[in-house]
C-alpha cells in the first residue's frame, strides 16, 4: 500500500501550551532531575531536534519543529514522574534515542519536552530465549552481549548504534529479517511502558498486549524497558561477491534468498553505488557487489552458485565485528553513502517485490538516473529505488509508474504513522488521552 509522498503538517493536534507552562515544566524537571538532567542550551535543543531526516530532500526543506527544552532521565523510574509533570503543565513530550531514523520522527512537531532516553542504556538479563534492556541500551551492545552467551538477536537494525526503544518504535527491519520477517511481527516479547495520563506508572505488558506498541513513534507510550528474542548462535561468514552487470548480481542475490539455512542478510548494488561505499578489497571498481551473512553450513553451496551465476567470490570474512560491518552496508546505508559522495543529488524511495528484480530495467528507468539498491527480505524482494531530485512532484509522479510495474511503495519523506494507523490513533486515545506524546503525527 502505498503511502502519500509529501506529509504537509497544520496545526491539527497542537496541545494548548505556552512559554509559561514550559518554564514551569522545567522547574518541575529541575527538582527532579537536577540541574544535569535538564537542558535549554541551543546547542542540547538543536540535537535533541534533529535526525536522520536530512536524508530527504523533501523533509530537508520543512520545518518540522524545534524543542524547547530536553531531559536525561537516568533511572527507569524517574520517566513516570517526568510524564507526570509534562502531562500536568499540557507540554508534548517526544522520546527519542539516537535519532538515526530517517523520517522525522522524533522531531517534536510543535516543540515542548524531548525526553532523551540514551542514558537508560542498561542490560538485564539473557537467557535462551530473550534478552530484556533498557530503551536506551545499543543494539551493537545488545548483539554483543547475545554472541557472548551464545545467542544472536533475531534481528537488529543497519544503524548498530541505534537505541532499543528507538527501533521497536521507529524502526522496522534489519538484519535477520530475511528468517524472522519485521520487527513488530514476534520480535517483541514484553515492554515496560508509560503512558500519557496524568497518574503514569511503569505499565508492564507482555505478549500480544506489548505489540501493538511497537512501530508506533511513542504516540501511544514511552517504552522503557524491552524483553526481545535472540536464537542460537549460528556460525556465520560474511561473502562478498562481485558480477560484471546489476542484473547478473540481482538474480543471484535472489537465488541466494531461497538457499537453506537461510542467509540473514543479502545486499546487492550495481557499481555506481558500490564506487560510492567505503573503500574495502571485496569492492571492485566497475563492478556489482553481491555481499551477506551466510551460514557456514551454506558456504559452499553459495560460493557455487555464485561462479555458476557469472559472479567471482571476492572476499570470505568472520566473526562479529564483520558481520557487523556488513550490516552497517544494508538498508538506507548505501543511498546515505551515493548521498554523501555526491551531495544535494539524490533521493530515494523505499520499493518492493519480486518486480525489483524481474523488471529491474523497466523499475530504474522511472527516475532520472535510476539506481536500485537491492535487499532481500522476507519472503520478497525489497529495497532503495535512488534518483536524482529536481523537485517534490517529480518524486510523486513515479509512484503509480512503479505500481503498474508491480513494485511497492514506501514513502521515506514523511513524518507520520504510517502501520495500522488508525489501529495505533485508538490506541493512542486510551493511552495518552490529552494527545500530548509526540503529537502531531496524523495525517
Amino acid at each position: 500500500m502505498t503511502s502519500p509522498v509529501i506529509a504537509v503538517g497544520t496545526d491539527d493536534g497542537r496541545p494548548d501550551f505556552g512559554p509559561g507552562d514550559v518554564d514551569a515544566l522545567a522547574d518541575d524537571l529541575l527538582a527532579l532531575l537536577g540541574p544535569r538532567g535538564i537542558s535549554t542550551l541551543p546547542r542540547a535543543l538543536e540535537r535533541a531536534g534533529r535526525d536522520g531526516s536530512g536524508m530527504s530532500p523533501i523533509l530537508s526543506a520543512q520545518d518540522l519543529g524545534t524543542p524547547d527544552l530536553v531531559c536525561y532521565p537516568r533511572t527507569a523510574e524517574v520517566v513516570p514522574a517526568i510524564v507526570r509533570a509534562a502531562v500536568a503543565r499540557g507540554v508534548p513530550v517526544t522520546t527519542r534515542g539516537k535519532g538515526t531514523g530517517n523520517y522525522g520522527q522524533v522531531i517534536p512537531r510543535f516543540g515542548g519536552l524531548v525526553l532523551d532516553m540514551t542514558s537508560l542504556n542498561g542490560i538485564h538479563e539473557i537467557t535462551d530465549q530473550t534478552i530484556t534492556a533498557q530503551a536506551g541500551a545499543r543494539m551493537i551492545n545488545l548483539e554483543q552481549t547475545a554472541w557472548g552467551s551464545g545467542s544472536q538477536l533475531w534481528m537488529y537494525p543497519s544503524t548498530v548504534q541505534s537505541t532499543l526503544g528507538g527501533f521497536l518504535g521507529g524502526g522496522s527491519a534489519g538484519t535477520g529479517t530475511i528468517v524472522h520477517g519485521r520487527n513488530h511481527e514476534g520480535f517483541v516479547t514484553a515492554l515496560d511502558v508509560v503512558y500519557g495520563t496524568e497518574d503514569a506508572e511503569l505499565v508492564h505488558l507482555e505478549g500480544d498486549d506489548a505489540q501493538p506498541f511497537v512501530h508506533t513513534y511513542g504516540v501511544a507510550g514511552v517504552i522503557v524497558n524491552a524483553s526481545v528474542r535472540v536464537e542460537p548462535l549460528q556460525e556465520w561468514r560474511c561473502v562478498y561477491a562481485s558480477f560484471g552487470s546489476t542484473r547478473e548480481a540481482f538474480d543471484a542475490a535472489h537465488r541466494l534468498s531461497s538457499i537453506e539455512p537461510r542467509p540473514r542478510l543479502l545486499s546487492a548494488d550495481g557499481p555506481t553505488v558500490v564506487e560510492a561505499l567505503p573503500a574495502d578489497p571485496a569492492f571492485v571498481r566497475g563492478r556489482a557487489n553481491v555481499r551477506g551473512i551466510i551460514d557456514a553450513r551454506a558456504l559452499e553451496e553459495s560460493t557455487d552458485l555464485i561462479a555458476g551465476a557469472g559472479g567471482r567470490v571476492e572476499a570470505v570474512r568472520e566473526g562479529i565485528a564483520e558481520t557487523i560491518k556488513l550490516s552497517t552496508l544494508s538498508y538506507n546505508h548505501p543511498t546515505w553513502w551515493l548521498q554523501k559522495a555526491q551531495p544535494d543529488r539524490w533521493f530515494h524511495m523505499e520499493v518492493r517485490g519480486d518486480a525489483l528484480v524481474t523488471r529491474l530495467e523497466e523499475v530504474e528507468k522511472v527516475y532520472e538516473g535510476g539506481m536500485l539498491h537491492l535487499e532481500v527480505g522476507h519472503g520478497m524482494m525489497f529495497g532503495m529505488l535512488n534518483g536524482i531530485y529536481c523537485n517534490a512532484q517529480q518524486v510523486i509522479d513515479g509512484v503509480a509508474a512503479l505500481e503498474e510495474l508491480g513494485v511497492g511503495v514506501h514513502s521515506p519523506h514523511q513524518w507520520y504513522v504510517d502501520l495500522d494507523a488508525e489501529r495505533v490513533k485508538a490506541l493512542a486515545a486510551r493511552t495518552d488521552p490529552k494527545g500530548l506524546l509526540n503529537p502531531g503525527r496524523w495525517m
